[in-house]
């Protein structure tokens, strides 16, 4: 393993997207690292996937809130006022 408990994969791109890549990286002076942590937490961030117990609990609180009614709210009926007699 590599520092922090960091797991390593390799991964295959085509010489185009490799190309585009790296010109990326030196135009931003980022590493391919610091690229691929970019695009990795961007793509959890759209499909709502928590990196982490402290996000996952967040949005766990946003799911179910505490005064929130948990099902639909009661049907209110159509009372038609009496007439005086």
């Amino acid at each position: 393993m590599a520092d922090g408990g960091s797991i390593r994969k390799i991964i295959e791109f085509d010489a185009e997207t490799w190309q585009a890549l790296t010109l990326l990286a030196r135009d931003s002076m980022k590493s391919l690292q610091e690229l691929a942590d970019e695009a990795f937490n961007d793509l959890l961030k759209k499909h709502r996937r928590p990196v982490g117990l402290k996000q996952a609990l967040r949005a766990s609180a946003r799911n179910i809130a505490a005064n929130d009614p948990t099902g639909p709210p009661p049907a209110k009926s159509a009372k038609k006022p009496k007439k005086p007699r």
